[in-house]
């Protein structure tokens, strides 16, 4: 997996999902989920929907959780912004900077929060995102009283152990999101579930009044909160796509998302999660390591010769 470092100097690991014809229209940031991961099976739904709309996709995993270094103790609702920033750092840096970010439940809060830092962001939306993170303090039950008095506590969440700091509990009671959705000067998809037994509708009734235009709203019917049925998640991916096209600039282009050319990265073959995996480069970026990939993914296979001969020739043959 891609790595980059955090809000606390903690390597984050994070995947890139790029359009199966190399040909990148957008990136976008996901933020997943609160104490969830980059590789839960609706992110990837959503991945992959978006990917076939011709948008490359940056998902990671915030400190602490999945494949991240880092204790998820010392982390809090501005670590997470702090996160973004940094995934949005890379991105710019290595590929190219986001232009739409994508939030889910308490990500989707985090990516409104971070929106107005990153100067690339077109466009925001949120998934079964809380109007105030503190919602998520309803997931604490009992525990809350322990966290208080002592600093610190372990809750369950979904049959998952959690430590929880009071430090984080401070941290989403002084969010003014309000004033953050007032300001936030990017058109806003907001797309919630009517059912939603986690984070319930009003939620989304809230953002969106909160918020200027330009700004959408999507009823997700009867899905659930996670977007655990496929369909769920492939039609928040698709109707996101489609929504986005109208706030991003029109461009065709090849592999190198960063505006490139094909040469620029040098010869390419595309493959999927089961292809041969040597130098990996993504808009003309080298990793050290063949980057992780999940199925129906593509990776960008080269290498880098300056000019056309039978290397390159083997390398699409692979």
């Amino acid at each position: 997996a891609i790595t980059f470092p955090g809000a606390h100097g903690d390597m984050l690991s994070a995947r890139l999902s790029v359009p199966a014809d190399g040909k990148v229209h957008a990136c976008v940031l996901f933020a997943h989920c609160f104490t969830c991961s980059k590789d839960l099976k609706p992110v990837r739904h959503i991945t992959r929907a978006l990917t076939q709309a011709g948008m490359a996709v940056f998902r990671f995993d915030f400190t602490g959780l999945g494949e991240s270094e880092g204790d998820f103790a010392d982390t809090t609702f501005a670590s997470n912004i702090d996160d973004l920033l940094a995934a949005a750092a890379y991105m710019k840096r290595e590929l190219e900077g986001p232009s739409i970010l994508l939030g889910h439940s308490l990500g989707g809060a985090a990516v409104l929060a971070a929106a107005g830092s990153i100067g690339t962001c077109r466009a925001v939306a949120t998934v079964g995102a809380p109007f105030d993170p503190s919602h998520v303090t309803h997931l604490f039950g009992d525990s809350l009283n322990e966290i208080e008095a002592e600093g610190r506590a372990e809750v369950q969440i979904a049959g998952r152990g959690f430590t929880v700091s009071r430090a984080f509990l401070r941290d989403i009671e002084g969010r003014r999101m309000e004033e953050i959705l007032r300001t936030l000067k990017r058109p806003l998809l907001v797309l919630h579930s009517p059912v939603d037994s986690v984070v319930g509708i009003e939620n989304a009734a809230l953002i969106y009044e909160a918020a200027r235009h330009p700004k959408s709203f999507v009823s997700l019917d009867d899905a659930d909160h996670l977007l655990l049925v496929e369909d769920d998640a492939r039609y928040v991916g698709h109707v996101l796509a489609a929504w986005a096209g109208r706030y991003l600039p029109s461009r065709a282009q090849g592999p190198n998302a960063a505006g490139g050319t094909p040469e620029d990265a040098g010869t390419f073959a595309q493959t999927g999660a089961d292809g041969y995996l040597t130098e990996i480069r993504a808009g003309g970026v080298r990793y050290p390591r063949p980057p992780a990939f999940d199925p129906g993914d593509t990776a960008l296979i080269c290498c880098s010769v300056p000019d056309p001969g039978a290397a390159e020739h083997l390398v699409l043959e692979l």
